[in-house]
């Protein structure tokens, strides 16, 4: 069996010990593994040419969300063997699913690996926007004390509506670490929750065009899939409260990239935190990376040392179930050929 690992470079900015284990060097502890039981692990950072010539006899494909392969029909046509792709982590949008059923490629991904990291990071980045943190941090890295500037954008996050978009299992987390903060939460989502798991959460029910008017934060945590492509355009950013904020740790193209920019520029939207960006990596000139009161991250918020040990040990029992030939994980299955 040959595996081909796909995941960012180390880092000469890492600890001496250690090391991060998702990157393509370490990858995820998988080498011996696999390499004790006569497999071989092929581990790049490359995206192109030089990985298309690694698939072409690969049986299988680990890629990240965070250093995506993007498999289309041309390049699942050339990995002729390539029976398995799984995600080391959440979210497998970079494959497309038809695509892989008719050639006949099962595409699994470590379901809930980091939920409680990115519900985590959801949270912080409402509160870096709300309490203006990232002027008022520069403020004090670059020297200066202007307390008035830094200060008039800033507000408590109590009393504030907070509208979560998607209720699964990181929205859900997401909800019952804001209630300690006592706002009003409302949620949009395919299936309606039970009203006992309303009460739990602390959340209400409510339309999107509703959440989206009333919500002073909205907080993105629905997958990229048919119908959430673009969501946020330019209509539904213009919909939002005047002086709102947006926050996307879901994926990037969900919000449309220019709309958003030109909503900032003009005052409409008070700021932005994001950890996901369409295409990963993005490329340097990125208009996100530039446009004002951001608060964007790479996409790191499910990479948590705690949930990069959920993603290999994820990772490891899908393999050792692909290589026994036994059922891989129903959890884990994202899509199975006929």
């Amino acid at each position: 069996m040959k595996v081909v690992y796909v995941s960012y470079p180390a880092s000469d900015r890492e600890p001496a010990e250690g090391g991060v284990p998702a990157s393509a060097d370490n990858a995820l502890g998988l080498r011996s593994h696999l390499e004790d039981a006569g497999h071989t692990l092929v581990t790049t950072s490359d995206t192109g040419d030089e990985l298309d010539q690694q698939l072409a006899d690969a049986d299988v494909l680990v890629t990240t969300p965070f250093w995506p392969v993007y498999l289309d029909a041309d390049r699942m046509g050339k990995a002729s063997n390539l029976r398995l792709v799984i995600t080391a982590g959440v979210g497998s949008d970079h494959t497309d699913p038809e695509t892989a059923k008719q050639h006949g490629i099962t595409v699994a991904e470590v379901t809930g690996s980091n939920v409680v990291s990115v519900a985590e990071h959801n949270v912080l980045q409402i509160l870096a926007l709300v309490r203006n943190f990232v002027p008022a941090h520069a403020e004090a890295r670059d020297g200066g004390w202007d307390v008035a500037a830094v200060s008039a954008p800033a507000h408590d996050l109590e009393g504030k509506t907070v509208g979560i978009v998607g209720l699964g299992a990181i929205g859900a987390r997401t909800a019952l670490r804001l209630k300690g903060f006592d706002v009003t939460t409302l949620y949009y989502a395919n299936h309606r929750r039970s009203p006992a798991e309303e009460e739990t959460l602390g959340v209400r029910y409510a339309r999107l065009d509703t959440l989206v008017a009333q919500s002073d934060v909205i907080c993105l945590a629905l997958p990229l899939m048919e119908g959430s492509q673009a969501l946020f355009g330019p209509e539904r950013i213009r919909a939002m409260k005047q002086g709102s904020w947006l926050v996307n740790t879901a994926r990037g193209a969900i919000v449309d990239t220019d709309a958003l920019v030109e909503a900032l520029e003009s005052g409409h939207l008070a700021g932005y935190a994001g950890d996901t960006w369409y295409p990963q990596p993005a490329p340097a000139d990125h208009p996100w990376r530039s446009m004002p009161n951001e608060a964007m991250t790479i996409h790191y918020s499910g990479m948590t040392r705690e949930a990069q040990e959920r993603i290999a040990e994820g990772v490891r029992e899908m393999l050792d179930a692909f290589a026994d030939g036994r059922d891989m994980p129903s959890d884990y299955l994202m899509v199975a050929p006929d």
